[in-house]
């Protein structure tokens, strides 16, 4: 176990994370401070960083010393954007914070500062092509990649802070929001690359976090966590139409709106949307990794081709099997009934099921436990709740909550219970098939009731109208039969067949 520390000096803020390292492949963050130092406000049109604004980020760096004093931290990076990056003054700066706290204060160019926000996001989610927007106080990063791989990135020399000023007078908001985008697509339409991508925007950082935290209040989402949240076209007019028709001090009340940035809000989140029509995105996706993530994305993926990891979700799920002890025997062996038995129905032309659906049932297996780590009594109920309250990334929340449902599944009442919040977000005919794989997965648990992977092999005949099922064991199979037994009258619904089990020992 190990830990590390990230200093972020950013135009509107600086944040202290400190990460723990479990294994070669995964960081989890363990302390996250943050001050809003508003340090673009002390640079001067010569662009000069004030004594004043110097002495503040030393007095906010100094406490951050004596938190990661707290730790064995191994390794520390201060890094710093915009507002550093664009001071004439800034080898002052870093000589200070030398000088005061003895970090290394590193300037990020705006290359690495957009190759730190695109490595984050392809190493936390599942999209192979997007575009990544990382608006800053004092600049903003976009990227593009295809096939997982950084192809274009360029850092615009505004930010939310600097765009403030197109409200900084006496018109109207919607003049105020008429001319901002006039500029942004005027600078947006200066790169080709951006055009008419028809990709998922990917949006990096505070203030597309607050975009997403108030359409999620907007909307009564019910489903936790905000990585890999999804907004179309109608949630964004929702969100700008609430904050555009609001004074400051009503602003301050909105829901999921941090008070320090209600007055950089409405630019922030009109320059994500210009991009968003300008590139006639399918979808907006946020990223709840970002810069600092990024930046130990590259230590952790030192060695491995293009700094990718291989495959995001099996990372995720693999985090999930460490941090609640499941039982990688018994998933294996889940897993491998499961694809046995989907094909045993194939053969008999029982043919309900698709290769997505035995891709969801693989992932239900892996967590289908899961609720046993809280209390097995209502085991379902628990893990129908771990799913539904934790990120998991490589997921959409939408197929999250797929697995949720097909995991949890125990009996028709609960799964009907536990979908009913979220039953606008399935048809009829996907909310069956979500209980269908439910039914199967309850089955395929059922025969290893025991734990002890006693069956290993399913054969189905159909004979005389009747699914004869021949379950071969290889010790006694009493519990499982018994188990097993339970669930058939669900399976003869759903396969529309009367069903026999026939247990036998090899």
């Amino acid at each position: 176990m190990s830990y590390f520390a990230v200093i972020d000096v950013g135009s509107n803020s600086v944040r202290l994370v400190v990460y723990m390292q479990k294994n070669g492949e995964s960081i989890e963050e363990i302390q996250n401070v943050k001050m809003n130092l508003r340090l673009r406000n002390y640079l001067d049109k010569e662009l000069i960083l004030s004594e004043k604004g110097i002495s503040l980020l030393l007095k906010v760096i100094k406490g951050f010393k004596e938190v990661i004093d707290t730790y064995d931290v191994e390794e520390l990076i201060c890094a710093s954007t915009a507002t550093i990056r664009q001071a004439k003054n800034k080898q002052k700066v870093i000589d200070s914070v030398k000088e005061e706290t003895g970090f290394k204060l590193q300037v990020l160019t705006e290359e690495e500062e957009a190759f730190y926000g695109y490595l984050a996001v392809v190493n936390s989610t599942s999209l192979n092509e997007g575009i990544t927007i990382d608006i800053g106080g004092g600049s903003t990063e976009v990227t593009y990649f295809k096939n997982r791989l950084l192809q274009h990135t360029y850092s615009f020399s505004f930010g939310a802070l600097t765009l403030k000023q197109f409200f900084e007078n006496n018109q109207s908001n919607e003049q105020n929001v008429s001319e901002l985008r006039t500029f942004l697509f005027n600078e947006f339409n200066k790169l080709d690359w951006l055009k008419g991508n028809n990709v998922p925007i990917i949006g990096i950082g505070g203030s597309a976090k607050n975009l997403v935290k108030i359409s999620k209040k907007q909307k009564e989402y019910p489903l936790a966590g905000i990585h890999q949240y999804e907004l179309s076209n109608c949630d964004f007019v929702q969100v700008i139409n609430l904050l555009s028709n609001l004074d400051k001090a009503d602003l301050k009340k909105v829901e999921g709106l941090s008070k320090d940035r209600t007055d950089s809000i409405l630019p922030a989140i009109e320059a994500i949307y210009c991009l968003f029509k300008l590139t006639e995105a399918n979808t907006f996706i946020l990223s709840r990794k970002g810069l600092r993530e990024g930046i130990f994305y590259k230590r952790l993926t030192k060695g491995l081709e293009h700094n990718l990891f291989p495959n995001v979700l099996k990372n995720s799920m693999g985090k999930i099997i460490e941090d609640y002890y499941l039982d990688e025997d018994h998933i294996l062996h889940m897993c491998n009934m499961t694809a046995v038995f989907l094909e045993q129905l194939k053969i008999c032309e029982i043919d309900k099921f698709s290769n997505i659906d035995f891709e969801l049932l693989k992932l239900a297996c892996t967590v289908f436990d899961l609720g046993n780590y809280i209390n097995r009594e209502s085991s379902a109920r628990h893990t129908f709740y771990m799913i539904t309250n934790r990120t998991i990334e490589g997921l959409t929340h939408k197929d999250r909550l797929r697995i949720a449902l097909i995991a949890s599944y125990k009996n028709k009442a609960l799964f009907k219970q536990l979908l009913c919040p979220y039953k606008d977000w399935f048809t009829k005919e996907e909310r069956k098939q979500l209980l269908s794989l439910g039914i199967i997965l309850r089955f395929i648990y059922n025969l290893n009731a025991t734990k002890r992977q006693i069956v290993n092999d399913i054969k189905i005949k159909e004979k005389d109208g009747q699914l004869l099922f021949l379950i071969k064991c290889n010790a006694g199979f009493i519990a499982e039969s018994s188990q097993a037994e339970k669930q058939k009258n669900q399976l003869e619904k759903l396969l529309s067949f009367p069903i026999k089990l026939k247990f036998y020992k090899e």
